[in-house]
């Protein structure tokens, strides 16, 4: 039985609805990239309007509410709709790759994934164009966005779109977690997966547990707003603090979600460009794992000056402090990395050592922060303003440049201008500086956060006025990008598959890769398999073995029997997930699909009726059926026509 379909399931691999239906994970993962750079703009652009009203006292450009819609709509977009998207489109892109797969556990669920987060990202920012846009900070602080205090519908709208943004979050999360535990190509242990791919793991496991977290406190405040329940009304038994402990206990893994894919783009860079192996790889994978684990244990250091007394804020502080651990282990590792190296200052490695730099005193400054009395004098400071942007920007935001730059070549098959991404790198590395690097001293002087101006008497005009300066170079670097983007495009200087001599198996592949990424699934014997098959004469030195590598069982190397043991049992997964069939070239993967686009609509629309008219539900919640229906009864591929080979 099959569900009756409005629109036929399509076949053609060009138009808007081969876009549309697509569940091509590298199809997701370039749609992921391109609508979170389009918000990156959006957010860049919410943050220079605010530059521009600080750059001078007294200033009157724009008024103290759309002043807190910016900055709550600036922190909101680029924390769920640039940082974590663009990951998510490195995640799309590179770990079937990474890992010798054609594709992800989940193709249809992975598609779900970037269209709830699309219609989540439209539904929140449709809120500027009522005039409602939130304005209650991204923290979303109780009971400030109680309805007593904020009565208009701008919050009502942040709660809701973050909790639709969450189930995207939540659905990319769970399938890269299955795909890269059942997935991997034969040989490939868990001690032979690419840095990246084991960032993208840790990164994952948080999603799916922090996730949660901040849905139950968004419902809560949802009922708050919408019901008149009182989970955070102080004068009904609620308590606001209760709102801080679940945000933060969401928020503070939720840091480390927005930067281990960066750690583990600049594992992936810095290896190559400096031609020799990653320095101690063991302990920087389980340097990641504990930032994961121990990143739930830090959260009320966002919390010193509530008053939860000196228990808990030296529990908190100890915890703080500790997690500066792993980190350092990590930075050390990278500079070990270049160390002796044949370095190689393309783009992509100069945004990777400004990354280790900037997030190197964006850590120091954290961990300041772990002192109790220092974050008290701090708190609600420009301090903490610059400390967080040289986590998340100087962090995540350059390594991110970086792994575009690096993963450019395959993904398109060209390269782009490393004389414009220069100028890119260059430019934003000296505003980004001159904008945050004075707002320590800002901070330090007593500028609190989230004002919208200040009196010519407090001294703090000139040094906005360099910090807003600051912020119009990083929009030209950012605009160079854009240049190349183009003139690249129209030069189209061929890349080769392996312009930069990789080590991990997506360089073994052509640019841009097949649909269906490898032809045959290859067999891993050593961590940078690619790597150690080109260059065969250096596995002795690697694995300080002289006969390293003369042993290629088909499920690896010769290891100790764990290894085997998991080697035999990827084998096994592979042949059940990955064997050629005797249709076309022998490789089938799942057709397209609309549902997904039309299961992320209906979801929507029932968000959007929430806010409105219980009719506007009623739909949402047809189309959202008949989605699941259609989901559940359309076979993964539809038959082929008689005579005709079925596959891709």
């Amino acid at each position: 039985m099959r569900f009756p379909r409005i629109f036929p399931r399509p076949k053609s691999e060009y138009g808007i609805w081969s876009w549309i239906s697509t569940v091509d994970h590298k199809r997701i993962g370039t749609l992921y990239a391109v609508t979170s750079f389009l918000w990156f703009l959006v957010g860049g652009i919410e943050a220079l309007i605010m530059r521009v009203q600080l750059s001078q006292a007294d200033s009157t450009l724009i008024d103290p509410e759309l002043f807190n819609q910016l900055f709550t709509m600036h922190g909101t977009t680029m924390v769920f709709l640039v940082v974590m998207p663009l990951s998510a489109a490195f995640f799309n892109w590179l770990v079937p790759l990474q890992i010798g797969a054609r594709d992800v556990a989940f193709p249809r669920l992975n598609a779900l994934s970037y269209w709830i987060f699309l219609f989540g990202s439209l539904f929140l920012n449709f809120s500027w164009f009522v005039g409602d846009a939130p304005n209650g900070g991204w923290f979303g602080y109780a009971p400030n966005s109680h309805v007593a205090f904020n009565p208009t519908h701008g919050m009502t709208y942040w709660v809701i779109g973050l909790n639709i943004l969450g189930i995207a979050s939540i659905a990319a999360g769970l399938n890269f977690i299955v795909t890269i535990l059942n997935m991997r190509a034969p040989g490939m242990t868990l001690t032979k997966m690419p840095v990246f791919t084991w960032m993208t793991f840790v990164t994952s496991v948080l999603i799916v547990l922090a996730l949660p977290v901040l849905t139950v406190a968004l419902i809560q405040l949802q009922v708050d707003r919408l019901y008149g329940t009182h989970f955070y009304n102080t004068a009904a038994g609620g308590d606001p603090v209760l709102w801080q402990h679940v945000f933060w206990l969401f928020g503070h893994p939720e840091v480390y979600i927005l930067i281990l894919p960066a750690m583990g783009i600049v594992s992936e860079i810095l290896p190559v460009f400096s031609r020799k192996p990653l320095f101690g790889y063991t302990f920087l994978v389980f340097a990641g794992v504990a930032i994961g684990f121990m990143g739930w244990f830090v959260w009320s250091h966002h919390m010193f000056t509530v008053g939860l007394g000196p228990a808990a804020n030296s529990a908190f502080a100890i915890s703080t402090m500790a997690i500066a651990i792993p980190t350092g282990i990590k930075i050390f590792n990278w500079i070990g990395t270049m160390w002796g190296g044949s370095i190689r200052f393309t783009t992509a490695m100069l945004f990777a050592i400004s990354f280790i730099a900037m997030f190197t005193i964006g850590g120091l400054s954290g961990v300041m922060h772990a002192s109790v009395p220092t974050d008290a004098q701090q708190q609600d400071t420009y301090f903490v303003v610059a400390h967080f942007h040289y986590v998340l920007f100087g962090g995540a935001i350059m390594a991110i440049f970086g792994g575009i730059y690096f993963w450019w070549p395959k993904a398109t098959g060209y390269m782009l201008s490393e004389k414009l991404g220069v100028t890119n790198w260059l430019l934003m590395l000296i505003g980004f500086n001159l904008q945050f690097a004075p707002q320590h001293w800002l901070g330090l002087d007593g500028m609190p956060r989230r004002i919208f101006t200040y009196a010519e008497n407090m001294g703090w005009e000139n040094t906005n006025m360099y910090a807003s300066a600051g912020g119009f170079i990083m929009a030209l670097g950012v605009l160079f990008f854009i240049i190349n983007v183009i003139y690249s495009a129209r030069k189209r200087v061929p890349a080769g598959d392996d312009p930069w001599d990789g080590r991990t198996l997506e360089w073994s592949i052509s640019s841009p890769p097949p649909h269906y990424n490898f032809e045959k699934i290859p067999n891993v014997a050593h961590r940078d398999d690619w790597w150690f098959t080109k260059h065969p004469e250096l596995i002795a030195e690697y694995y300080h073995d002289e006969h390293a590598g003369e042993l290629r069982a088909p499920s690896g190397a010769q290891f100790d029997d764990d290894d085997f043991a998991e080697d035999e049992h990827a084998e096994a997964h592979a042949s059940d997930h990955h064997d050629d069939d005797d249709h076309g070239h022998g490789i089938h993967l799942p057709d397209m699909s609309y549902y997904p686009f039309i299961l992320a609509i209906g979801l929507t629309i029932i968000g959007a009726g929430l806010m409105t008219y219980i009719p506007v539900i009623i739909v949402g919640v047809v189309i959202l059926l008949w989605g699941l229906l259609g989901w559940s009864m359309e076979p993964v591929n539809d038959p082929a026509p008689e005579g005709e080979a079925h596959g891709h």
